[in-house]
């Protein structure tokens, strides 16, 4: 995929265009343009791009990606994804940031955590103690 077999540079570009077809996972470093058709997972710690032809069945787990085409699986970025006008998404996404274009297809839940903080149990959000409930021990 790169331009030379010794470039483990994490500036490298890469380019799987539509006419390819893979069955395994895929992982990469730098950035990746993906426009093929996909059986398995996509990991990396870099940039991905999915093309408008791109169909993946699998996870996805990378730093950030910019998602166009059918995509049938999870998503997972470390910062940001960019879900793109007639994008098909089914599955569950959670990034630090997300943004979404009018047109999209989404069918899952989110979990869009920007501060990377723990979510608080649902139990103890901000709730103010109901009138006439008995006070914890100790109080």
């Amino acid at each position: 995929m790169s331009t030379t077999p010794t470039n483990n540079n994490s500036n490298s570009k890469n380019v799987l265009n539509s006419d390819i077809e893979v069955k395994g996972a895929i992982k990469f470093s730098g950035e990746l343009t993906f426009d093929g058709k996909l059986e398995g997972d996509i990991n990396s710690d870099g940039t991905l791009t999915l093309g408008e032809n791109a169909i993946i069945k699998g996870t996805i787990d990378v730093g950030s990606v910019v998602v166009r085409g059918k995509i049938t699986g999870n998503i997972i970025a470390k910062e940001k994804i960019d879900l793109k006008a007639k994008t098909e998404l089914f599955g569950d996404i959670r990034a630090a940031k997300l943004v979404m274009e009018e047109g999209v297809t989404f069918v899952g839940k989110t979990e869009v955590n920007p501060n990377k903080v723990s979510p608080t149990p649902a139990a103890n959000r901000g709730e103010a103690p109901k009138v006439g409930a008995p006070k914890p021990p100790g109080l």
